[in-house]
């Protein structure tokens, strides 16, 4: 089984409970389950018996992970927590025992496809490529990442090989990625291809600063606790003239509401809504106050469960200090 690549973490995290105040998840259900302890307590009862992988409510505990990255970013010895949930995921999945609302979306991810249009020897991957000049824009569905969060990784291939197709055949050697989730999965997987996030290649055209403007920046899973804690997007908004200022109760949490299992809110609308509230309730003046996020993800799952909250993406944000 794929779990048992991770019985380190298995053996650390079932009895430590440094860590359970940062699980989004934790926190806002309060169950003992859904914290890295629980979920490594559970995956020890399958690792000793895989009979129990069948046991529904360990399976629908395993797909409740919001995969932040949180735990095992702030975790002193760095246990890949995350790794051990997404290994069950697989296991669940090669044995035929995946919920028909997971397989379900699934399928429905299986169906992207991918177009290059335009000119340029620089290809976009994005929402905004006004922003960027002299660029070919590739569009089409996820990449393949969210059905390897899922645990679909021969699928997640042949998705990927579709991507990988189109980037080919563009004949750019430079791909700009604006979605977190797409950058953490594409910044290694293309040979020869030189992947870039959208603000390291904004913050080098030294954009002029507007006026002065505070905003609450709510840091990306996958850009803080999945890729090192990439400087460039807050380098980049003080550049444009942001002054951040720190959310929340501490600096550690996720306030990302499930960005790092990418298709959170398709798959847990009611536990991903109870972290939309908590974001929300934690704000200091929610019709007034300025949100940036790197995610397109986070921006449209936030004013879904709240339209009152005034939140832009990274690159909104430099738009409208470009027009300035």
């Amino acid at each position: 089984m794929h779990i048992d690549k991770h019985q380190d973490v298995i053996a650390a995290c079932r009895f430590c409970f440094m860590c359970r105040h940062l699980d989004p998840i934790g926190n806002v259900t309060f169950q003992e389950a859904d914290t890295p302890r629980g979920r490594a307590l559970i995956l020890d009862k399958v690792r000793m018996d895989n009979e129990n992988l069948k046991n529904n409510d360990f399976i629908a505990t395993v797909y409740r992970s919001a995969l932040s990255g949180a735990n095992r970013y702030h975790c002193v010895s760095h246990y890949d927590e995350v790794g051990l949930v997404l290994a069950a995921r697989k296991d669940i999945v090669e044995a035929g025992l995946v919920p028909e609302k997971v397989k379900a979306l699934a399928e429905k991810l299986s169906g992207a496809t991918f177009t290059v249009k335009g000119k340029g020897d620089v290809l976009y991957y994005g929402e905004h490529a006004k922003l960027y000049s002299g660029c070919k824009t590739l569009s089409g569905g996820d990449p393949g990442k969210a059905l390897e969060t899922l645990g679909f990784a021969g699928e997640s291939q042949k998705v990927f090989d579709k991507f990988k197709k189109a980037v080919a055949a563009s004949r750019c050697k430079t791909l700009i990625v604006a979605e977190p989730s797409a950058y953490d999965f594409l910044k290694d997987k293309l040979d020869g291809i030189k992947v870039v996030h959208c603000s390291e290649c904004l913050l080098s055209a030294k954009l002029k600063a507007g006026r002065a403007r505070k905003a609450f920046y709510l840091e990306s899973d996958f850009l803080k606790n999945y890729d090192g804690n990439l400087a460039s997007p807050r380098q980049l908004l003080a550049q444009c003239g942001y002054k951040l200022v720190p959310f929340g109760t501490n600096s550690e949490e996720s306030y990302s509401v499930g960005e790092g299992a990418v298709v959170f809110d398709e798959l847990n609308p009611e536990l991903c809504e109870k972290l939309c509230r908590r974001v929300c309730e934690l704000a200091d003046n929610l019709k007034n106050d300025l949100f940036i996020t790197p995610s397109r993800y986070v921006k449209a799952t936030l004013t879904k469960y709240n339209p009152q909250i005034r939140i832009v993406t990274l690159e909104e944000a430099v738009a409208q200090r470009k027009d300035q």
